[in-house]
């Protein structure tokens, strides 16, 4: 039987929704990566110098990098309170919080 590589099957939501604390902040921060990825085309388009576009090109992909950590943040919170790991419970938070940091 063929394997089912369907995007209904790639777009399964985690058990537990929530409500996303900093969406506004993503949208925005997604809108000017957007407009920076538009920009970046247009340096291509006009032949601009490829150390200009791959300076640019690493900027987008740092911006990509920080908005997924705030996304990512989000959801390892949320994770952590449906745990029962209560906001209270400032060690397990901290510690979390740091490897977390390290790591990004």
């Amino acid at each position: 039987m063929a394997k089912d590589t369907s995007s209904e099957k790639q777009t399964q939501t985690h058990e537990h929704m929530h409500q996303h604390k900093k969406t506004r902040a993503v949208v925005n921060r997604l809108s000017r990566i957007e407009g920076h990825v538009r920009s970046i085309k247009t340096m291509v388009e006009d032949q601009r110098d490829c150390t200009e576009v791959l300076v640019q090109i690493a900027a987008v992909r740092s911006a990509i990098n920080k908005v997924g950590k705030v996304v990512l943040e989000d959801h390892l919170e949320n994770c952590l309170f449906h745990a029962g790991i209560s906001p209270d419970d400032n060690d397990i938070w901290t510690s979390v919080k740091d490897v977390f940091d390290a790591y990004f």
